[in-house]
């Protein structure tokens, strides 16, 4: 009899030890395989910003303010997460976005996949802008050429800035410059 409850219950600790295995594996090939986001529920992470730079070209042209794209890893990188916090997320950031720039978030997550079209488009502006780090913070301006291709005035370009008050005279002093250099 002590032999069967022996036996038993190694029997039982392997099965458990089965089990726990096969569910890490899962644990696991759950995290290596990201959420992917569809094209109609894609959105910023933040409030307030856009993702698509043909309606950021748009909002652009329809008020005259220059576009400011944040390149970011929204979910891996610290700096960005700082940066949303500390400026992004604020009150007097908002009311300085609204009447300032139009705000376009450049995503380069990893926990999920964003669609197909904004992952190309982020890409292909991430190499024209030649963005080798996160956070970046590109403030340009956009117009199309004859073939109705985007020509890309720079104005400038910053990163991690802490503070709102700080980050938003940086920009405004690009915008400034550039106007002043026309």
């Amino acid at each position: 009899m002590q032999l069967f409850k022996i036996t038993l219950t190694l029997l039982a600790l392997g099965l458990m030890t089965s089990i726990n295995a096969q569910t890490g594996a899962l644990k696991q090939q759950a995290i290596t395989q990201p959420k992917t986001v569809s094209e109609l529920d894609y959105r910023a992470q933040t409030l307030g910003w856009m993702v698509d730079i043909d309606k950021a070209y748009d909002e652009s042209k329809r008020t005259g303010k220059p576009i400011m794209a944040n390149f970011t890893g929204s979910d891996w990188c610290g700096w960005c997460k700082k940066l949303k916090a500390e400026v992004f997320d604020k009150p007097a950031f908002k009311t300085w976005g609204e009447k300032t720039v139009v705000l376009v978030e450049l995503d380069f997550p990893s926990r999920f996949q964003i669609p197909q079209k904004y992952k190309e488009q982020n890409t292909g502006l991430k190499q024209v802008f030649k963005v080798s780090g996160y956070p970046t913070i590109w403030v340009f301006n956009l117009d199309k050429d004859e073939n109705g291709q985007y020509k890309i005035e720079a104005l400038g370009k910053t990163g991690y800035v802490k503070g709102v008050l700080a980050f938003t005279e940086g920009v405004n002093n690009m915008i400034k410059q550039a106007k002043e250099n026309k």
